[in-house]
C-alpha cells in the first residue's frame, strides 16, 4: 500500500508538472501573437494612413498653423486625385518636405491664373468660397497639364508657395488625401473637399 501511494504522488506530480509547462507554453504562444498582430496592424496602418502638421498660413482658413491632420494614403491606390482635394504631397523641389494644398487641376486641364488672381480651368472660372483671399503674388500664367501632373494651390492665395510658383506637381509624389483634422480636439472635424465647386468643368 505505501508503494501504491508512493507511485501514486510521483505520477500526480509529474502530471501537475507537465500541466505546469503546457500553461507557460501557452501564454507564451498567446503573447507572441498578440506581438505579432500588433505588430502587423501597426504596418497596416501605417501604410495607408499618415498624420501631418500642417507648418504655415498657405492653406487659412481651411487648415491653420500647428493642426494635425490624418491623410488618407489608400484613397489613391485605387482612383486618382480630384479637382478640390486637398492632398498632402513631396515637395517637387526638395521632395524630403511634403506640403498640403488643394487641387484645382487634373492631367488634361488648361489652368489659367490671372494678375487679379481669378482662377480658370478649361475655359470655366471657378467661384471658390473656401478661399482666404485671391491675391496673386506671381506673374498670371496658363498651364497645361500633362500626363499624371496635377495644378495646387493653397487657399490663402496672397501667402502661399504653391503651382504658381513651381509648377505642377506629378502624381509619383502625392501621399494621399487629407482627410480629418484631429489636434486640437476642439476642432476635431472630417476636411470638405468642395468638388462640387468645379461641377461645371468637364469630368
Amino acid at each position: 500500500m505505501a508503494r501504491q501511494a508512493v507511485a501514486r504522488r510521483r505520477e500526480d506530480y509529474a502530471y501537475e508538472d507537465e500541466q505546469g509547462e503546457q500553461r507557460g507554453a501557452r501564454l507564451l504562444r498567446e503573447v507572441l501573437e498578440v506581438a505579432v498582430m500588433t505588430l502587423l496592424l501597426f504596418i497596416v496602418v501605417h501604410l495607408l494612413v499618415q498624420n501631418y502638421r500642417v507648418d504655415g498660413p498657405s492653406m487659412t482658413p481651411t487648415l491653420l498653423n500647428q493642426q494635425y491632420i490624418l491623410v488618407d494614403k489608400a484613397q489613391y491606390l485605387f482612383g486618382k486625385p480630384q479637382r478640390g482635394d486637398i492632398v498632402v504631397f513631396a515637395w517637387p523641389k526638395d521632395t524630403t518636405q511634403d506640403f498640403v494644398k488643394r487641387v484645382i487641376g487634373v492631367p488634361g486641364d488648361t489652368v489659367t491664373v490671372d494678375a487679379a488672381g481669378n482662377v480658370t480651368v478649361d475655359g470655366v472660372q471657378i467661384t471658390e468660397p473656401y478661399v482666404n483671399d485671391l491675391d496673386n503674388p506671381y506673374q498670371p500664367n496658363t498651364w497645361v497639364l500633362g500626363a499624371n501632373e496635377y495644378f495646387v494651390l493653397g487657399d490663402n492665395r496672397g501667402d502661399s508657395s504653391d503651382s504658381r510658383d513651381w509648377g505642377p506637381v506629378p502624381i509619383n509624389d502625392i501621399i494621399g488625401k487629407a482627410a480629418l483634422v484631429y489636434w486640437p480636439l476642439n476642432d476635431l472635424h472630417f476636411i470638405h473637399d468642395w468638388s462640387g465647386v468645379f461641377d461645371g468643368v468637364h469630368q
